[in-house]
C-alpha cells in the first residue's frame, strides 16, 4: 500500500527550502552539508531525506520555485492595462515585491545554479528566459522602431535586470528609498534612456 501524503507535507517542505536557502546563501551551496540542513531546520537527517533524495535536487527546487514565484507575479502584472511606461513599472514593482524577504533564494539563484547538472541548469535557464522575455516585450513596446531590426533589446532589457538584480546587495526595507520608489526610478531612468536612443 503506498504511504499517504502528510497533511503538513507542503508547509514542511517549504519550511526545509526557506532554510535550506538562507544556509546556502550564507554558508555557500558547497559549505553547506545535509547534516547540517536538517539541524538548522530542526529535524532529522532522515526526514531531509525524506523530502530530498539530494542536496541537488533541494537547491533545484529553492531555484524553481523562486523563479516561478517570480513569473507569476509579473505575467499577474504584466495582465493589467496602461500605456507601455505604465506597464513596465507594474512589471518592476511585481518583481521587487517578489524579491521581499526572498533575498537567500536569489542570491543562491546567482551564486549556485552553475553547480548544478546540465539536466536541471536547462529548466531553470528556460524560467530565467521567459521572466526576460516578458520584461522585453514591455521594453519594446515603448519605442518598437527603436528596436526593429537592431541588436539592442537584450542590452537594455539585462541593464535593467542589472539594476534589479543586485537591489539585495543594498537595499533595506524601512530605508528612505521604498521599494515602490525605486521601482519608480528604475523604471524611470530606463524609459528615459530609451527615449534618448537614436
Amino acid at each position: 500500500m503506498a504511504r499517504t501524503r502528510a497533511k503538513d507535507h507542503d508547509a514542511k517542505r517549504a519550511e526545509i527550502m526557506k532554510t535550506a536557502a538562507r544556509s546556502f546563501a550564507d554558508a555557500g551551496y558547497h559549505g553547506a552539508s545535509m547534516s547540517g540542513l536538517a539541524r538548522d531546520c530542526g529535524i532529522s537527517k532522515a526526514l531531509i531525506y525524506h523530502y530530498y533524495d539530494s542536496k541537488e535536487a533541494l537547491l533545484f527546487d529553492i531555484i524553481e520555485s523562486h523563479l516561478s514565484d517570480l513569473i507569476v507575479s509579473v505575467e499577474e502584472a504584466g495582465a493589467e492595462s496602461g500605456d507601455p511606461e505604465t506597464r513596465l513599472q507594474h512589471l518592476v514593482t511585481a518583481l521587487l515585491d517578489a524579491y521581499r524577504d526572498a533575498d537567500a533564494e536569489h542570491k543562491v539563484q546567482i551564486n549556485a545554479m552553475s553547480a548544478l547538472p546540465d539536466t536541471y541548469q536547462v529548466r531553470l535557464r528556460e524560467l530565467e528566459r521567459r521572466l526576460v522575455e516578458i520584461f522585453a516585450d514591455a521594453i519594446r513596446e515603448l519605442n518598437p522602431d527603436l528596436f526593429d531590426g537592431r541588436p539592442l533589446l537584450k542590452p537594455v532589457t539585462m541593464s535593467l535586470f542589472g539594476m534589479l538584480n543586485w537591489l539585495f546587495m543594498w537595499f533595506r526595507d524601512g530605508g528612505a528609498v521604498s521599494r515602490k520608489d525605486y521601482a519608480k526610478l528604475a523604471t524611470d531612468l530606463l524609459v528615459n534612456g530609451v527615449r534618448g536612443m537614436t
